[in-house]
């Protein structure tokens, strides 16, 4: 199930809600853009909030709306 196209341009500074938290994370903000060397957005870093930690994972992964929902609830 995905939510309409995103833009992996536009992920940068974005927010996110993780629909099952694990170890007290469920709010996330992506802290990088991960390219190649042609310029083509691959990945994202996500920093979870409340504890800093980071995590490198596909952008495409975030229009999973069983897993990832924009903006913090």
């Amino acid at each position: 199930m995905n939510r309409p196209r995103l833009n992996p341009r536009k992920l940068l500074l974005s927010k996110w809600t993780a629909i099952e938290p694990s170890n007290r994370e469920k709010h996330f903000i992506v802290s990088r853009l991960i390219e190649d060397e042609a310029g083509v957005v691959h990945a994202v870093e996500l920093e979870a909030v409340h504890s800093h930690r980071l995590q490198v994972l596909p952008w495409r992964e975030l229009a999973d709306i069983r897993r990832w929902l924009i903006g913090w609830r």
